[in-house]
């Protein structure tokens, strides 16, 4: 899979795309991260690629030529299914459902906006979808983006050992994954549960499948609800 990720601040992702699983990964050739400067694409010979608002207002809106034509010249570049990203904290919001979804491309294209953000005229003739992290505003969307690399890039295979090291985590089943130990089997007084010793793998998973619904009870509800109707309509249908 290939992700191309558009922004005014290109080094400041290299540490994290150059690093851990994502590094390994893209050394192997099982992914590409490519971290294009939306400046390079500016006609002003200042390399200003913002301007002041129309009808006023604070900052600087990041202007249409520049942008647009970075993501045209990218998308030449690039074969199979591609799916156009601008990271905003208007779009909706990022879970595992979406990464899911987005792991289906051969291509994303992540916009990093910066300043006030971008003229909604690019939004209108080249994104396919605004995404947001979370119902918070960053000074730009490299962060965001970088999460959306990762999140999405751990799905593919290859990137990881095996696909149970993310078919059975926190929110791939809609709840949190189940309480993990491991050596020492007591620390400080506090002893790993006998039931995780014992050998009886199917007690073993039978103890983390409660755990989990447990701890999603006590700590994230609101995804017991969705995972309640879920299973809702998923009996509805079997009838």
């Amino acid at each position: 899979m290939n992700f191309e990720v558009l922004t005014l601040f290109p080094r400041s992702l290299e540490p994290i795309f150059q690093s851990s699983i994502l590094g390994r990964a893209s050394a192997k050739g099982i992914i590409s991260i490519n971290c294009t400067d939306i400046r390079d694409y500016t006609l002003d010979k200042h390399r200003r690629v913002d301007d002041a608002p129309y009808g006023g207002g604070y900052g600087m809106v990041m202007m249409c030529q520049p942008v647009v034509d970075c993501i045209r010249d990218v998308k030449k570049r690039l074969s199979g299914t591609t799916r156009v990203i601008y990271m905003s904290p208007q779009g909706g919001l990022f879970n595992q459902k979406k990464a899911e979804e987005l792991s289906k491309y051969d291509n994303l294209i992540l916009l990093c906006g910066h300043y006030e953000g971008i003229d909604e005229r690019i939004i209108e003739l080249e994104i396919d979808e605004e995404l947001s992290v979370g119902n918070y505003v960053l000074t730009g969307g490299e962060l965001p983006a970088a999460i959306v690399v990762d999140s999405v890039s751990r799905l593919i295979d290859g990137v990881l050992p095996s696909s149970e090291c993310y078919s059975e985590e926190s929110l791939q089943n809609g709840l949190l994954e189940h309480p993990q130990y491991t050596r020492p089997r007591v620390f400080e007084g506090l002893s790993v549960p006998e039931i995780l010793i014992n050998g009886d793998h199917a007690k073993q998973k039978k103890w983390k499948e409660e755990q989990s619904r447990l701890r999603t009870e006590k700590k994230r509800p609101d995804l017991l609800v969705n995972t309640e109707i879920n299973d809702e309509q998923s009996e509805e249908k079997k009838q």
